[in-house]
């Protein structure tokens, strides 16, 4: 199981290695500059706002989805129409709360004509979403992996032509960048559908209300968790545009130090995706779930640290690279989002392995918390620091929320802390510190970010001489022909 893992973790990270960072660095974060802070602050807003209530269009099924496959394979043709049916119904009670939401915050026309594309938008990531939960649960990783990549490829290729074509003239206007997101999320839906029909048969309606009852029960302690990390995750950007009198270019600001981590953050969500169905075929066949968790932490840990620690001290720099004359505010706010991802990726192995357990009551009272926490912090920070504030509301809460999965983790699957692991854990960021500090102190005749790549190779080595980054684990994310996809056995 761990070899499979790491080869299909090599192929869904190569591909989105490939496209992904492109795409947020490079599209994304062009618009932005096409047509400002302001206008994008306030998409971005939007955007961010039409997230919050994205658990009605899901309830949960997506995850529910995901572990029943994985366990149970044969199901697929059973369930899979049924549930295609009942997301489509999901639909209009999502659009209708949210429409109802954005009625009291007080958004204008023009507020509300964006807010509507961008909630038929998360409708078809949504299908999209469904697709491939069927496609992990039965293990079919690379077509996983060739989905989760589709729409953006296909939105590289619509926004290049309006970005850098006299196609549609010189100036740039955000709604064509909803426009394209429309399209290629369209024609990724009906490819991934079409490509599962070759499993399910033609594609047909059917709306069982008893099994959409059933589905909804076993689904909404899934549902419940995606919408409370949702809040916690997403409701910073739509505190600052309502807070402040500057609102809308403080998001801005947010979303630049944001694009980044959304960047960086691809490569854990990734893991999660692999992990879930793997976690859950493991606790279903009654096999030890330690050494599987173990390894994709010390891979993540690494990984997370390194980005974090170098994003954070580089900050100014690396901001600099992608947004020329940027504030000092922006790296700051970049700095502790940058952080942030650290607990985030601990979140993506121990969060998963209790998803998979289905410890859903325990995640829910976290979450819980982690919104209140959020939110009150939130209110103060954003009011003193603006962007800043927001961001540090968010690395707080990530951490806190990351260490009490941890202790859940460790409590239900009654497992004793490795402690040989945890000093090499806790050395491994002491000495990058140290020597970062130690560089400040000397000449070294180089540019900043030169000595960060320096630094980072150094980070690497360190890691392998810990025996965080194991040689044989090197060697098997190189290993492809051991990838071959189960079918569901």
């Amino acid at each position: 199981m761990q070899r499979k893992f790491l080869t299909s973790l090599s192929l869904i990270v190569l591909l989105n290695l490939l496209v992904k960072p492109f795409y947020i660095l490079g599209i994304d974060a062009e618009v932005q500059i096409r047509v400002g802070e302001e206008v994008y602050g306030n998409y971005f807003s939007l955007l961010n706002f039409s997230f919050l209530l994205n658990i009605l269009l899901d309830l949960g099924i997506t995850n529910y989805n995901t572990r029943n496959i994985a366990q149970h394979p044969q199901l697929l043709q059973k369930h899979f129409f049924k549930i295609l049916s009942l997301r489509l119904s999901l639909f209009i009670l999502y659009a209708t709360f949210t429409l109802l939401s954005g009625l009291l915050v007080g958004y204008s026309q023009y507020e509300f004509y964006l807010l509507s594309i961008l909630m038929v938008n998360q409708f078809l990531v949504a299908i999209i979403q469904f697709s491939r939960s069927n496609f992990a649960g039965l293990h079919l990783f690379k077509t996983d992996a060739v989905i989760s990549i589709l729409d953006r490829s296909l939105l590289i290729v619509f926004c290049s032509v309006l970005l850098w074509t006299n196609l549609m003239g010189d100036t740039f206007r955000i709604e064509w960048f909803v426009y394209a997101q429309t399209l290629a999320y369209g024609l990724s839906a009906l490819i991934s559908l079409g490509i599962l029909s070759n499993k399910v048969g033609r594609m047909r309606l059917e709306i069982k209300r008893t099994f959409s009852r059933a589905v909804l029960k076993k689904s909404f302690p899934y549902a419940l968790l995606i919408f409370l990390m949702m809040m916690y995750n997403r409701v910073d950007a739509v505190m600052l545009e309502r807070l402040l009198p500057d609102g809308n270019v403080q998001s801005g600001v947010y979303a630049q130090g944001f694009r980044i981590l959304d960047a960086v953050n691809m490569f854990a969500l990734l893991f999660a995706g692999l992990l879930l169905p793997i976690f859950s075929r493991l606790i279903k066949q009654k096999e030890n779930v330690r050494e599987m968790m173990e390894l994709a932490f010390r891979i993540l840990i690494v990984v997370s640290m390194i980005t974090g620690i170098f994003g954070f001290w580089y900050q100014h720099e690396l901001m600099q690279l992608r947004y020329p004359g940027v504030t000092e505010a922006s790296g700051i706010t970049f700095g502790f989002l940058i952080l942030s991802f650290i607990p985030v990726s601990v979140t993506y192995v121990f969060g998963t392995l209790l998803t998979a357990n289905g410890s859903l009551r325990h995640l829910n009272l976290m979450a819980v918390f982690g919104v209140v926490l959020n939110i009150i912090l939130n209110f103060i920070l954003i009011q003193s620091m603006k962007a800043e504030g927001a961001a540090l509301a968010t690395l707080i809460t990530q951490i806190v929320t990351a260490l009490i999965q941890m202790v859940l983790v460790y409590a239900i699957f009654r497992m004793k802390i490795n402690i040989n692991l945890l000093w090499r854990i806790l050395i491994f960021p002491a000495i990058i510190i140290g020597l970062l500090l130690g560089a400040q102190l000397v000449d070294l005749g180089i540019t900043a970010l030169q000595q960060m790549m320096i630094f980072i190779l150094l980070s690497v080595v360190l890691a392998v001489v810990l025996g965080l980054f194991r040689i044989a684990d090197i060697k098997q994310l190189l290993i492809r022909s051991g990838g071959e996809e189960d079918q569901g056995d």
